[in-house]
């Protein structure tokens, strides 16, 4: 029963929420939102997302020997596939708000007692098999060009893959690669955190709410997607210390996304 509780929600049921049409102009709008939430206490929730950027480094750190020097990229631009998971309690802090109830930052950590909590786990482990699908995807991207042999340095790792003519092959069918994988979790996790927060639906009925969403937002939703990527990609510049501050506004905003694609119960 547990485990169908988990395929089908609280009522061992299957219920489709109903998916809105929004525009261009809602996804500025949750943006804008977004950064009110984060306005109201932003000490509270940089210090809450540091775990996202050290963990950020810690993965350079740990990758940035030769032999997984192949790996360095992917780990750091995969590492954003797990976004929609990482910034969970953000949504439950957007959620309080919203109510009027208490916002202070332990609340994030509220999700562990949540209904939902099978069926987050599960969209969760979805994600890290994404993720771990996408690795290994990679290395064989690189194997293909480059062959098994380790980097003999830094150096000639990034000389080879920036200065010849199949490491730019690398870099343009890796970054395809990735983007296909990027779509993947926006089209399956754009809502789907959020909704089991708020609705107990089963992670089935999140992930099919989350693709309906999309097929019904494109242009919208393609957006948010850019806008993610960009704003991911800004954080990590300064030594990933922005994430700390753009993790909790994207965390936010897709709260309010969420509430515009997902039309409240009747």
């Amino acid at each position: 029963m547990a485990a169908f509780h988990v395929m089908a929600g609280a009522e061992n049921t299957f219920v489709r929420p109903v998916v809105r049409k929004i525009t261009v102009a809602d996804i500025i709008d949750c943006l804008r939102r977004g950064l009110e939430d984060f306005s109201e206490k932003p000490s509270h929730y940089v210090f809450l997302c540091l775990l996202y950027p050290i963990a950020g480094i810690v993965l350079a750190a740990w990758s940035s020997g030769a032999n997984l020097l192949p790996l360095l990229f992917p780990l750091m631009s995969g590492f954003a596939l797990l976004g929609p998971l990482a910034a969970i309690g953000l949504y439950e802090i957007s959620r309080r708000r919203e109510t009027g109830q208490d916002t202070s930052w332990r609340h994030a950590f509220d999700v562990r007692h949540s209904p939902a909590l099978p069926s987050i786990i599960a969209v969760g482990l979805m994600l890290f098999a994404l993720f771990i699908a996408w690795l290994v995807v990679a290395q064989m991207i690189y194997a293909a060009y480059f062959g098994d042999a380790v980097p003999a340095s830094v150096s000639s790792f990034l000389s080879d893959v920036l200065t010849t003519p199949r490491g730019m092959s690398l870099i343009l069918w890796g970054n395809l690669t990735g983007l296909v994988f990027a779509v993947i979790v926006l089209a399956t996790t754009v809502v789907a955190f959020p909704l089991l927060l708020d609705r107990d639906v089963g992670a089935v009925a999140a992930v099919d709410a989350s693709v309906r969403a999309t097929l019904a937002n494109p242009i919208p939703v393609a957006l948010w997607g850019l806008i993610v990527a960009g704003l991911l990609v800004l954080g990590t510049i300064p030594i990933f210390a922005g994430l700390a501050v753009v993790m909790p506004i994207l965390g936010h905003s897709t709260w309010h996304l969420y509430r515009k694609l997902i039309a409240p119960v009747a």
